[in-house]
């Protein structure tokens, strides 16, 4: 389905963008990536894509940490996937893959010294988790610790630890699973950050909990505070504590906003999807869609 790729500088068919088994990073996950949506609007017949500077400058922060050098900046790297979305032609909600990595066919296990290099891809994606409420456990993994992978950068090699978490949740029956930090606090999920609202309060990780420092989170809470009127706090969370919300979410690229409605078969408030949640997750889906006129400067509009 999907038709190209930005590779080797240019965007070609998806088919030649290929790289050797000897790779280094294939080898040792010495890469970063991204993660960004697109929106169709079909009323507009436009593709929003959510934050895209914002998420290039994470993805180049990431490779910074990676001492990656990259000849790029962030609006170098959107105008590059807006051509690539122009090419592709989606009509409908889409997903968009940028990778750093390094090109050097060798076995040495190092990060100075190598040929980095970008590759941008994007498919068809609607709903990564189910939106209609996840029954989730307590990872028996812990977050990998920020002093072992960086924590807050999208390292390719650290999602081995993300795969660990996310099957064993589902080879036990759930959704997915919020994992505890080396300190035994509660860090994010999977892949996605973690909230819940309790007392009309809405509490979430901070980044010192080992959190990838996601960009629907931080937007997340702006809406909290700026559209919903509540009161936002980041800070650690005790694994009990999660079994007293009245509420509970995943957000993150992948995730968008994803209501939790038990924890480790508990159920969190009655149950049911919260109102609270609820109405977060249409004012989000609003604004990614184009639809709020207050949030435009979020979105990146592609016409095709």
């Amino acid at each position: 389905m999907t038709k190209y790729a930005y590779f080797h500088n240019a965007i070609v068919p998806i088919e030649q963008a290929k790289v050797s088994v000897m790779t280094q990073t294939f080898n040792y996950g010495t890469g970063c990536f991204g993660g960004i949506r697109g929106y169709w609007n079909d009323e507009r017949e436009t593709l929003y894509v959510f934050r895209i500077r914002e998420h290039f400058t994470r993805f180049l922060n990431s490779a910074k940490m990676l001492l990656m050098k990259l000849n790029y900046t962030p609006d170098d790297l959107a105008a590059i996937t807006v051509d690539l979305l122009k090419a592709e032609g989606w009509r409908q909600n889409c997903y968009i893959r940028p990778v750093a990595y390094n090109g050097d066919e060798t076995i040495a296990v190092r990060l100075h010294d190598l040929h980095a290099a970008v590759t941008i891809f994007t498919i068809p994606l609607e709903n990564f988790l189910p939106t209609e409420g996840l029954r989730v456990a307590t990872s028996s993994w812990r977050r990998v610790d920020d002093t072992a992978i960086p924590a807050r950068g999208k390292i390719i090699g650290s999602y081995a630890n993300s795969a660990l978490i996310k099957s064993e949740a589902q080879l036990n029956g759930f959704n997915d699973a919020i994992v505890l930090n080396q300190d035994g606090h509660v860090s994010e999920g999977s892949a996605a950050n973690f909230a819940i609202i309790r007392d009309g309060v809405l509490i979430t990780s901070p980044v010192e909990s080992n959190i990838l420092e996601g960009i629907t989170r931080r937007s997340i809470l702006h809406l909290a505070e700026a559209e919903m009127g509540l009161r936002v706090i980041e800070r650690q969370i005790d694994r009990s504590e999660v079994y007293l919300a009245d509420e509970a979410f995943f957000c993150g690229t992948g995730a968008q906003v994803a209501p939790i409605i038990s924890i480790d078969h508990r159920a969190i408030g009655n149950g049911e999807v919260g109102p609270l949640v609820k109405e977060m997750q249409s004012l989000f889906f609003a604004i990614v869609r184009g639809q709020n006129e207050k949030y435009m400067d979020w979105l990146t509009p592609v016409k095709n």
